[in-house]
């Protein structure tokens, strides 16, 4: 008879507890204690190889392992394959996480639609049933331009099963045999040994190192699709991201079309790297050129807007700040980002009331980010500062310049990353001049084909940036 015990275990964080708490002493989350009965059971060979491992492993000289590179399996995609590292490696397990409604659903499905034309493909969904996924998938390929009466851009690799027991999705697995495994979500799937239900946290770490294991040992690459937390984690934080090869998190306001599907662990590619899409009809589509994208609808010589280069991962991207300030009707002024970080606001607000001599003491200001993009680099100092100075005098700023620079404290500009990058991405798209911090190392060339504008201080780069009637052309 195999022995049992309770313990109570964190949904937010995972921490066990041998006694009920009402509040988790590690993460602080009230009422998160969940009971789970626990059945030690020495561990078989019979159990072993059901957890995926197929054969008794054995150490090796690591000179006699072949250090080939394994071939990606192409993704035509190529905003998906950029977010991968170039390509879907075999073997990996690849979480994608988002809020609800975001269309995590809908990019796997049109990711298991493409590859299926090259591989077998099984797409398990705990969440929908067959006849739902079905709809979805001929919305999809009769938006792209298929039939409408007769289903014939779906694949014949494509398969798909209902399911929530892992152990029936094991069974399934070993029939089709696929090269892809997608999960929809891992937060549905449960192991009937375990005594706790779907979605917690036992269940959830198990399931994901079950399919870890299938996937090392046979060289299937699987899909997990993750739900949040109100915080906007993956539920189970940090239990499914050290288990999994790659952590995707899809963003964006689901009132906003576009969407930006971020990296923030991968084994196989560069981190931080940022997929750019928009959703239609036909699903998500990606945009080959975000940046002129994001400038589309922007108004030129506008008072309180600015350009910014943000690098996300090894691409740079233009975005629009937009700056406003408004007398202040209550006794505190407000502080209101959207996009932006709100200490760097308040960093840069005091910079400019302190050094610069701004009366900013009794406006409300508002910062946003256009697009529904996040910028979190400290290199979008210096256009949040001109965005918000330009609204307060009520002068736009040049139309075709672009302003990178990080502020100190002092009021000094700091030079920022990858410079080179991003002044080839404004210069590409029509910008003619760069206000940017004062170069004192001489390293790799900047462009010829765009102006660069050096300036030692804030007030410096806002006397060149601004369209000062006063001042004519602004030097």
């Amino acid at each position: 008879m195999p022995k049992t015990h309770t313990q109570f275990v964190c949904q937010q964080c995972g921490r066990v507890s041998a006694r009920e708490m009402g509040r988790c002493p590690k993460c602080g989350a009230w009422n998160s204690m969940v009971e789970e009965v626990v059945v030690a059971a020495p561990p078989t060979a019979a159990s072993h190889a059901a957890r995926g491992l197929g054969v008794r492993s054995s150490p090796r000289k690591l000179a006699e392992i072949s250090g080939d590179v394994e071939e990606r399996m192409p993704v035509s995609m190529g905003e998906f394959a950029r977010v991968l590292g170039g390509g879907l490696v075999p073997g990996s397990v690849v979480l994608i996480g988002g809020d609800p409604g975001i269309g995590k659903s809908t990019l796997l499905l049109q990711v298991a639609l493409e590859l299926a034309h090259q591989s077998r493909v099984l797409y398990v969904s705990g969440e929908e049933s067959e006849r739902q996924v079905k709809m979805r998938a001929l919305r999809l390929l009769r938006a792209n331009g298929a039939e409408e009466d007769v289903p014939t851009g779906i694949p014949d690799e494509l398969y798909l099963v209902t399911e929530t027991n892992l152990s029936v999705i094991l069974e399934h697995v070993g029939q089709v045999k696929p090269a892809v495994l997608v999960v929809d979500s891992i937060q549905t799937t449960y192991i009937p040994e375990l005594d706790s239900s779907a979605g917690s946290v036992t269940q959830v770490r198990e399931s994901a190192s079950r399919l870890r294991e299938l996937a090392k040992s046979s060289g299937m690459a699987v899909f997990l699709i993750g739900h949040v937390t109100k915080e906007g984690a993956i539920a189970g934080p940090r239990i499914l991201e050290h288990i999994v090869d790659t952590v995707l998190y899809l963003e964006g306001d689901r009132f906003q079309s576009y969407r930006l599907l971020r990296s923030v662990k991968n084994r196989f590619g560069a981190t931080s790297e940022v997929g750019v899409f928009e959703m239609r009809e036909r699903g998500l589509v990606e945009v080959a050129n975000p940046s002129e994208a994001f400038l589309a609808e922007r108004m030129v010589n506008s008072p309180g807007s600015a350009i910014a280069v943000t690098m996300e991962g090894t691409r740079p991207l233009l975005v629009e700040i937009q700056g406003l300030t408004s007398p202040t009707s209550f006794g505190n002024p407000r502080r209101t980002p959207n996009g932006v970080d709100f200490n760097r606001l308040l960093l840069t607000v005091a910079v400019l009331t302190r050094r610069v001599g701004l009366h900013l003491g009794e406006q409300d200001i508002f910062v946003n980010v256009v697009g529904g993009l996040s910028v979190d680099e400290p290199a979008a100092d210096l256009a949040i500062a001109a965005a918000i100075t330009s609204s307060l005098r009520g002068v736009p700023l040049r139309a075709d310049t672009v302003l990178i620079g990080e502020i100190g404290l002092s009021s000094e500009l700091r030079m920022v990353g990858q410079m080179p990058a991003r002044l080839r991405e404004a210069a590409k798209l029509g910008f003619r001049s760069a206000i940017v911090p004062h170069r004192i190392r001489r390293g790799e060339p900047w462009p010829e084909d765009i102006q660069i504008i050096e300036a030692r201080s804030l007030r410096q780069a806002l006397d060149r940036a601004l369209l000062d009637s006063e001042k004519g052309d602004g030097h």
